[in-house]
């Protein structure tokens, strides 16, 4: 009835921006944030976890199988570099947001020259 090889499932997300961030949101009922991972970098955010089922149930018992069980992970390439040092993620009601600073490329930076 059921495959046997465990799958890695794929996370459904929201990715948009405002005009000062990109933010991602998911849905993530289920896992309790130390059995999930957020690792970003200036143009890319993997999120990596594991959703475990509490109650042990028998295939033979089910009548549908549909809620996914294991481990997931999502990649996101982020459409222009991010501020890593200022970004922040939060989950509240079974649902994780992924607050990313755009870097303003337009900024510019006087360098100090010093004397030797």
């Amino acid at each position: 009835l059921f495959d046997e090889e465990p799958m890695e499932g794929q996370l459904p997300v929201d990715v948009y921006q405002t005009p000062s961030e990109i933010v991602i949101r998911t849905f993530i009922a289920g896992v309790r944030p130390d059995e999930m991972n957020v690792s970003i970098s200036r143009d890319m955010v993997t999120i990596e976890g594991s959703r475990e089922e509490r109650t042990t149930v028998t295939d033979d018992d089910y009548f549908h199988h549909e809620l996914f069980w294991g481990s997931f992970t999502r990649t996101i390439l982020l459409p222009q570099e991010i501020d890593v040092e200022n970004s922040s993620a939060g989950a509240k009601d079974g649902r994780l947001t992924i607050i990313l600073p755009k870097l303003d490329k337009a900024r510019q930076t006087k360098l100090r020259i010093k004397s030797t």
